[in-house]
């Protein structure tokens, strides 16, 4: 069930039913509605509707004004009118290049678990910590019970990253939570099947992917694999899961819809992820490992320079785990591992990168965010800094793998060594102990890790930029001074206050909001802010910040400053219904963009042609969050002069 899916259900009671729908399209604030009678919605309790702003009637439109939530209310509309989101190839194109949308993909799959895990980290690097220092043995209660805290969700990743992929892709999020669990289920990984006797027979043998197959599936063979703690399998069989569910609620009627699309999406997705893209993702592993002993054979400097510099990106993908088998067979049979140790230094070149952030940012939810993910690296829990903080920052994950190669590349040209399976970051040094005693490979670790560090540290300190927000200190607050105040007043006055100013983005005359043609806007509830009567068709970046949003029709933009502050700039009234024509975008969603910048072209003289308002309200959108928001001034104003100042 969708978060708005009650709210979506009584939005299309109150426009008439289903049946009164024609189309169905939304803008950056309101559902817009083409009803066959509009005389037949309750506009009265729409308006007094929680979660409706107001109803307006405008271009033979019925809208539902919702607010900057307005996509999740109008993915839950959908199904109930029984109609597709329609994406056009003007919106494909501007939701960024391959890159950004597996950034935006992967970070926010994982945003929703970053806490915790970061939580977990460190709890199970304490554990270690504990009893390497003789404080508890691992036999102990105390010490499984904080080792199930520390490792539970990393051993059943795929449960949680099911949850949260299903609602990234749209999937209803049970049933993604049910993907993961079935994949985690114990009788279908590789130790349980493979301890049920011996192989039916094995595929692909004498190959790099030669695998033993205990089971089938209706004659179909069954690959081993064990995907606890994975991460790429359970996301692919979501994807996939996604489209089967989409495709089969288009056949199944209303009155079965409930039980009958998820049962048949899992009788689909689960056979197709566990017979081909979870054998996939491994082979993909199997490849990589391969490639490293051959490139080791040649220089075992250059090979740890590769492990080094590619060791994250392959946790992204999951990919990593293709080495544990040779990390095992390596100890195992030489008593030792040295083609993938190099990866020891990513580690602790995650960890200095996430410091050197805690100390030049100044965004308080970065530093919050750092420094348990700081300790949880040093511990040799390194996702959450990954996907929470460098993925999301790309800069900073660069220096991180670079760095990374470096101390790899000196791992591998001293052939540094592990003698011993066991422990994580900081706790792995004892089985670096050579067998004999002596420490010449233990002084390899140490001086690879304060290399490394030292590296990730100095390279993030001046190459990380991050804008220092605009803003002015002042420690009174302007008021009648003939008034009578009380102490808890004076008090609240002489406070130090942050006042964050918000260019205009365009040329042309200040109007106040309550001066719109546009009752949304006017009566300040989609937020407080000031209006342009522009002059010129320019829009300009009125801080730096990222643009979060970038409506298809590119007549809205939503922008977070670098201070927090989310604002919409809004081309004109009611022009969503151009549908792009007379607007050209400079920029895409998701690009960082400098105060002063150019964002968007508009053809104003062809808007107005069309009977089009081109007045601009500028809206800060969360408006609660800020003591107050003041217009700055009054008159006409270029791009670049302070419009708006907001109040924290």
């Amino acid at each position: 069930m969708g978060k708005y899916e009650n709210l979506a259900q009584e939005i299309v009671r109150h426009v008439g039913g289903k049946d009164n729908v024609i189309s169905l399209t939304h803008c950056i604030t309101r559902l817009r509605f083409k009803l066959k009678d509009e005389s037949i919605a309750h506009d009265d309790v729409l308006k007094n509707m929680d979660g409706v702003v107001t109803v307006m009637k405008s271009g033979g439109q019925y809208q539902v004004v919702i607010g900057n939530h307005v996509p999740d209310v109008y993915a839950d509309v959908l199904p109930i009118l029984g109609l597709e989101e329609r994406k056009s190839e003007q919106e494909e194109a501007l939701s960024g290049n391959l890159f950004n949308r597996f950034i935006d993909i992967i970070s926010g799959i994982f945003q929703p678990i970053l806490g915790i895990m970061a939580a977990c980290g460190m709890v199970k690097g304490l554990n270690a910590l504990f009893v390497a220092i003789g404080l508890y043995n691992d036999t102990c209660g105390g010490y499984l019970i904080l080792n199930a805290i520390g490792d539970g969700l990393f051993h059943f990743l795929p449960l949680f990253l099911g949850y949260t992929a299903a609602k990234k892709f749209n999937l209803k999020p049970m049933i993604g939570l049910v993907v993961g669990a079935i994949m985690c289920y114990p009788s279908i990984q590789s130790g349980t099947l493979s301890a049920g006797g011996e192989a039916l027979y094995t595929l692909f043998n004498g190959t790099m992917f030669e695998s033993a197959v205990y089971t089938d599936f209706f004659g179909i063979p069954l690959i081993a694999m064990d995907y606890t703690g994975t991460v790429i399998p359970v996301i692919f069989v979501v994807y996939f899961a996604s489209k089967c569910e989409k495709f089969f609620k288009k056949f199944i009627p209303d009155l079965v819809k409930f039980f009958f699309v998820p049962m048949l999406t899992l009788l689909v997705a689960i056979p197709v992820g566990l017979l081909i893209i979870g054998p996939v993702a491994s082979f993909a592993s199997t490849i990589i490992a391969e490639a490293v002993m051959t490139v080791r054979n040649f220089s075992p400097m250059l090979a740890g320079a590769i492990v080094g510099l590619t060791w994250q990106i392959l946790v992204i993908f999951g990919l990593h785990w293709g080495f544990i088998p040779v990390y095992i067979n390596n100890i195992m049979t030489n008593g030792y591992d040295n083609v993938m140790m190099p990866f020891f230094a990513c580690t602790f070149a995650t960890s200095a990168v996430v410091l050197a952030i805690f100390f030049k940012t100044k965004n308080k939810q970065m530093k919050e965010m750092a420094l348990p993910n700081f300790i949880s690296g040093i511990f040799g829990v390194t996702e959450p800094a990954i996907y929470g903080i460098l993925l999301p920052l790309k800069k900073p994950f660069i220096i991180s793998c670079i760095a990374g190669g470096i101390g790899g590349g000196f791992y591998g040209a001293f052939n540094f060594r592990k003698f011993m399976m066991g422990g994580m970051g900081i706790f792995e040094f004892p089985a670096m102990i050579e067998p004999d005693g002596s420490m010449g490979n233990l002084i390899v670790a140490v001086t690879g890790v304060v290399l490394t560090m030292m590296i990730a540290f100095i390279a993030t300190m001046i190459l990380y930029k991050e804008k220092d927000s605009e803003n002015i200190e002042d420690h009174t607050i302007s008021s009648d001074d003939n008034k009578t105040e009380s102490s808890s007043t004076t008090e609240s006055r002489n406070r130090a206050v942050k006042r964050i100013q918000i260019a205009s983005p365009m040329k042309g005359k200040v109007l106040k909001l309550e001066q719109l043609h546009d009752d949304a806007f006017a009566s300040g509830a989609l937020g407080q802010g000031a209006a342009v009567q522009p002059e010129t068709g320019e829009v300009y970046a009125p801080a730096d910040g990222v643009i979060s949003t970038l409506f298809p029709t590119l007549h809205a933009i939503g922008m977070e400053t670098d201070d927090g502050v989310e604002l919409l700039i809004h081309i004109g009234l009611d022009t969503v219904q151009l549908d792009g024509r007379g607007f050209e975008a400079v920029i895409s969603q998701g690009e960082r963009v400098k105060k002063g910048q150019l964002l968007v072209k508009f053809d104003k003289t062809a808007i107005e042609a069309e009977g089009f308002l081109t007045e601009t309200p500028i809206i800060v959108v969360n408006t609660d969050d800020y003591l107050e928001v003041v217009e700055s001034m009054d008159g006409n104003v270029n791009p670049g002069d302070s419009l708006l100042t907001v109040v924290q």
